[in-house]
């Protein structure tokens, strides 16, 4: 039995969509309201089977897992590619549908990978908990910064400490009471900060859907909770990946340009996965300490130039997914444990 083919343009409030027969001809086209009641109104009346590929959007995970099970296959684009093969000036909500459904009618749409459900979850927590972590920098920056805007004399590596701000707000001279009570105010909202990140991470460290998998990445010297949590749930099945494929998806190379067989680099690719390039090149600024492997690495790269960081980043990418596609422990080399 012939499939039809229906592309999907997201919105916000709406969703357009555009619906073919295998040979070409519209057999429907709209919008309907982005709601779950509309969509399941739209569900009925679909022509059955059916095939369905959307653009990879913030609004495309409900929908494709709202989708899916009434589909009998379906894909999300990659978006940057996407572009790439549909840009044209006439531009539309119906025409976005429509060329979305050609390129999977004509089986060329860019497909992109879909985490599960579950895990995807995962990774929507662990991103509100880096989002609360930056918040609680912040804060501390404006306290650090109230203190000094009124010439305040502090300790900055004590300034956060309990004790130690209660004892400072008694005994500092010449400051305005607004000031200080900004100062609680801040403390306060530090407080918070501190106590949902904590109890972010503890759920997602007690969680047995990538429990074993985080531990185990956590043999790797230099690799911390932060870190393995941050690589389980942005990449996802690490069997999709190269190393190389694996560098370039975490940000840590540099654009590439050929032509006339010359070829030049320029700065490090934004088309990335941002979450993890944070992750790793702060990981990477410490792991030298507590990795000898990656201590030479870092010494050594330090005489080419200053790029060291970039070289332990990458290599960390290296040991992570091998670790993670090996299922086994990290074992470091007995003449380097020793030395």
């Amino acid at each position: 039995m012939e499939a039809y083919y229906i592309g999907l343009d997201l919105h916000k409030k709406i969703i357009a969509y555009c619906i073919k027969t295998g040979s070409g001809t519209i057999v429907n086209r709209g919008t309907i309201a982005a709601t779950r009641s509309a969509l399941t109104a739209w569900i009925e009346r679909l022509p059955r089977p059916w095939i369905g590929a959307m653009e990879a959007t913030m609004f495309t995970g409900w929908v494709y897992d709202f989708l899916k099970p009434h589909a009998q296959e379906l894909k999300v684009a990659h978006p940057e590619m996407l572009k790439a093969i549909t840009a044209a000036k006439k531009k539309n909500d119906r025409e976005d549908a429509e060329k979305i459904c050609d390129l999977l009618r004509v089986d060329l749409l860019p497909q992109c990978y879909m985490a599960p459900q579950e895990l995807r979850e995962l990774r929507r927590v662990l991103r509100y908990r880096n989002h609360v972590v930056r918040m609680a920098t912040t804060v501390k920056n404006k306290m650090s910064g109230l203190l000094m805007e009124v010439g305040a004399e502090y300790s900055k590596k004590r300034l956060h400490g309990r004790s130690y701000f209660a004892k400072l707000l008694d005994t500092v001279e010449d400051v305005p009471a607004s000031v200080k009570e900004l100062l609680r105010f801040s403390r306060g909202g530090l407080e918070i900060f501190t106590a949902v990140q904590k109890k972010l991470l503890s759920a997602l460290r007690d969680n047995s859907l990538i429990h074993e998998r985080v531990q185990r990445l956590m043999t790797i010297p230099g690799v911390g909770e932060v870190t393995a949590l941050t690589w389980a749930l942005e990449i996802g099945d690490p069997s999709r990946f190269f190393a190389r494929q694996a560098i370039s998806y975490c940000g840590l190379c540099s654009a590439q340009k050929e032509s006339g067989g010359k070829e030049t680099r320029g700065p490090i690719s934004k088309k990335r996965n941002k979450h993890l390039q944070t992750i790793l090149v702060e990981a990477a600024k410490l792991a030298p300490h507590w990795n000898l492997q990656l201590a030479e690495l870092h010494a050594r790269e330090l005489t080419r130039g200053n790029r060291a960081t970039l070289a332990v980043a990458r290599k960390l990418v290296i040991y992570l997914l091998a670790i993670d596609k090996s299922g086994m422990d990290f074992v470091m080399h007995r003449e380097l444990a020793a030395a």
